[in-house]
């Protein structure tokens, strides 16, 4: 008999079929691991990242370096000194301001012939824009360095009598001067040694050398005051324009030829 009030015959259940284990779902690839690129400041991300395991990395490091760099260099170039053809402080901070953007050698091409006409600030203070302009020409930028040139004169006569300022305070405040300028004939025209002048070879070389990692100029120079001594911060300035300049260039350095390559942390890998 069956169970249940209808007395059909119970269907027989259905044979159950086996389960089958699902295929294994395949594993995610690994996403390959990336090198990370360590980009410095001041450095494009298109360019290679200069290496900065022999870099050094504490104060002590890095005075250690600025010792071994003056010894040097003040060896090797005695006779450093600022190249910019002048006999007072009034004909320096001319050649300094035409020497923007310009080298040496132009400006000490053009400066006889404008000291010659205009030998103090009264009368390059009164001279005319164009007649300047014509000295000037071939610095670059000659327009706008013969305005800053005559009206640097005029502050001159204005405000000091005529004479050059020995303070970065009242330098920085004529045309044409910025902090660079002013260290530069404070240095060299009156032995001041109020700051380091920081040009595009001072700037290479302390980056190479790794006495810094700045880009900015004035930065670069609050990071050099305190590793070299103070009365020969104008003289290290024309080393490193002197080594710049002769050996360690700015596409292709001359590492063999180095005197400091032992405690350079670029050495080899620029040239």
């Amino acid at each position: 008999m069956t169970r249940g009030g209808s007395g059909s015959p119970r269907k027989p259940l259905s044979p159950r079929r086996p389960k089958t284990a699902a295929p294994d779902a395949p594993k995610p690839e690994k996403a390959p691991s990336k090198r990370r690129t360590v980009i410095t400041k001041g450095q494009k991300p298109s360019q290679k990242a200069p290496p900065v395991s022999r870099a050094p990395r504490t104060v002590s490091e890095k005075k250690r370096i600025a010792a071994v760099v003056l010894e040097a260099f003040q060896r090797e170039y005695p006779d450093a000194h600022c190249e910019l053809d002048h006999t007072n402080a009034f004909e320096l901070l001319c050649a300094t301001i035409l020497s923007a953007q310009c080298t040496d050698v132009r400006v000490n091409m053009v400066t006889p012939a404008l000291f010659a006409r205009y030998p103090n600030a009264q009368l390059l203070a009164t001279a005319r824009q164009e007649d300047v302009e014509e000295i000037v020409r071939t610095t670059g930028f000659f327009r706008s360095k013969a305005k800053n040139l005559i009206a640097m004169a005029g502050a001159l006569l204005d405000r000091h009598n005529g004479d050059v300022p020995r303070t970065i305070p009242e330098l920085v405040q004529l045309a044409g001067v910025g902090r660079k300028t002013a260290n530069v004939i404070l240095g060299n025209a009156f032995d001041i040694n109020e700051g380091v002048v920081v040009d595009t070879h001072v700037q290479r070389l302390s980056r190479r050398l790794g006495l810094t990692r700045e880009a900015d100029p004035v930065a670069i120079e609050q990071a050099l005051m305190p590793l070299f001594p103070r009365e020969k911060w104008a003289l290290l300035s024309h080393l490193l324009i002197w080594h710049g300049r002769r050996v360690c260039d700015a596409r292709k350095p001359r590492c063999g030829e180095c005197v400091v390559a032992e405690v350079c942390p670029s050495r080899g890998t620029l040239e």
